[in-house]
């Protein structure tokens, strides 16, 4: 991979050349959003990925607040974006206790950040660029957490313009101290904080990569997201840059195509396609299907049931689950699975024994590989 200067960029920093790099931040754009476009009653127990791919929800604690995470059309006007991450505050939550803690989280894998050299005196800077958009103005913290090393840093930015789309440039220092494995682990951690109790807050403020200490993690002046059913905040065109910018020398945001995103997204979710070819068992109960991932996963994913009106048929009629069904499997890998959809009343010309079906519907089974 070749190596160029561009921009203005501090002594011994340089950038990737844009004609071959990949980006390092995948949907920093928030094109793709596989599972959904919204997700309501986001609050404990509720971290996980629900629209936006590669961007998580992450709660800390058992807070009360409640968000709607949605796929959002507001962008700011003239960037050549067309999708956003919105947070809409629906249960207010004014007074976080201690252990409480709202964000949005993306990670990278760790042998996509080969090029860093942390650990050695040539290790490289960063540089993050993203826009935001809130009616809450004031503080808030971006977090940097480097899973081998169990290092972080952490720097504020502001919101200066309440309902104004605002492009926010954050330098991240070299960690020569630190570690990341040449694995498909966790390399580094983004982690916007929007609100957070006094056992993030109470330190004082990891300004240069250290060892992990949960007080030093937020700023003590944060703003609380969930203090008001009226506060939303948006987010995209996060970018990752190695090297050293500032506003007016950081490149333009990286497009790339919609079908190279997702492909990108899918080594970390992808759903069972439809037309999926299974067989029916001996008993006509059960359907076995050879399911092959729409992309090589991260690792052996976990297979959740999305969507239980799962319907399945041959040329001679649809059977869709009955009730109290299950879903199985075996046979599990990064590049497939055998998925046993158990659960059919048999005797239809469906669930004859060994006819052979195709899954009907989109979205119904969800493998997942995420970091």
């Amino acid at each position: 991979m070749a190596l160029t200067l561009h921009g203005t960029v501090s002594d011994n920093t340089v950038a990737l050349d844009r004609k071959t790099a990949t980006p390092l931040i995948i949907n920093g754009d928030m094109q793709i959003a596989q599972r959904g476009t919204s997700a309501t009653a986001l609050g404990n127990g509720d971290t996980g990925y629900h629209t936006v791919d590669r961007f998580q929800f992450r709660e800390d604690g058992s807070p009360t607040y409640e968000f709607t995470m949605s796929q959002s059309t507001d962008t700011p006007t003239g960037q050549g974006f067309s999708k956003s991450l919105k947070l809409d505050c629906t249960t207010a939550d004014t007074s976080l206790a201690s252990a409480d803690a709202l964000s949005i989280r993306h990670t990278i894998e760790a042998q996509n950040l080969q090029l860093l050299d942390y650990g050695i005196s040539s290790a490289k800077t960063l540089t993050l660029t993203y826009w935001v958009k809130t009616n809450k103005t004031g503080t808030y913290t971006l977090w940097v957490y480097s899973e081998d090393g169990s290092r972080n840093i952490s720097k504020t930015y502001t919101v200066s313009s309440a309902n104004t789309w605002e492009k926010k440039v954050i330098n991240i220092d070299a960690d020569t101290g630190g570690t990341i494995n040449n694995d498909n682990g966790i390399g580094l951690i983004l982690g916007w904080y929007l609100g957070a109790g006094t056992d993030f807050t109470s330190g004082t403020l990891n300004t240069s990569w250290n060892s992990l200490v949960t007080a030093n993690r937020v700023s003590s002046s944060n703003v609380n997201l969930s203090d008001s059913t009226d506060n939303e905040w948006y987010i995209t065109g996060v970018q990752l840059e190695v090297g050293t910018f500032d506003a007016n020398s950081i490149a333009d945001f990286q497009f790339e195509d919609i079908h190279t995103n997702k492909i990108r997204c899918q080594r970390y979710a992808s759903f069972m396609q439809r037309g999926t070819v299974g067989k029916v068992n001996s008993t006509g109960t059960t359907i076995a299907f050879g399911a092959v991932f729409a992309q090589e996963m991260r690792t052996s994913p976990s297979i959740t049931v999305k969507d239980n009106s799962i319907v399945v048929g041959n040329a001679h009629v649809n059977v869709p689950l009955s009730s109290g069904s299950s879903v199985t499997y075996s046979a599990i890998s990064s590049t497939g699975a055998e998925v046993q959809l158990n659960g059919f009343n048999a005797g239809s010309p469906t669930t004859t024994a060994n006819a052979i079906n195709i899954l009907y519907g989109d979205d119904a089974i969800l493998f997942e590989a995420e970091l």
